[in-house]
């Protein structure tokens, strides 16, 4: 008898250390900013001096640290699919501080002379593929009339629009 409640005794007590948290037994998680609110975010766009190149920006206006998905959503008018990301990669988080913004770069077309081209009278930006973004109309953009798709790449969101030109030209 006295041995099963030494046992008893001994079950109930291990159950309660490994119940309870031990210290510096554990490294602790580091703590992720949560995705941003839409409301938070103010997105652009524009033409930039390439014209098979336009430049987009997200700004986090919150005054805390959130989280955008690191591959922009770009789409084009009403035609299928999105602008391929460039490095090839899956979605993840991008964190950008309060105040801060991130920049992207997109090739719509890689020779404008190309018969396969099509023809778009906006483009729509999205930092979550989750969600709807902001459409620019091409003449918001500065591209006149259209916008040529053909085959269209995005860069990852860099921390300036060098660094996106720069991650564009690699490819």
């Amino acid at each position: 008898m006295r041995i099963r409640t030494v046992l008893a005794l001994s079950t109930a007590a291990t159950a309660l250390l490994l119940a309870v948290p031990q210290s510096g037994s554990a490294a602790p998680r580091p703590v992720r900013p949560a995705k941003c609110a839409e409301k938070v975010l103010k997105l652009r766009a524009g033409q930039s001096a390439d014209p098979t190149v336009v430049h987009i920006s997200v700004t986090n206006r919150s005054a805390r640290t959130c989280t955008v998905d690191r591959i922009p959503t770009v789409t084009f008018g009403d035609l299928d699919g999105a602008a391929l990301p460039t490095p090839v990669g899956e979605s993840g988080p991008y964190r950008i501080g309060a105040g801060r913004t991130a920049y992207a770069a997109v090739r719509t077309i890689a020779d404008p002379a190309d018969p396969e081209a099509r023809r778009v009278d906006a483009i729509t930006v999205s930092a979550d593929p989750s969600r709807f973004g902001r459409a620019f109309t091409a003449r918001e953009l500065g591209a006149g009339d259209a916008v040529l798709v053909w085959e269209p790449l995005t860069t990852w969101w860099k921390p300036s629009v060098a660094a996106a030109d720069k991650a564009l030209d690699n490819k």
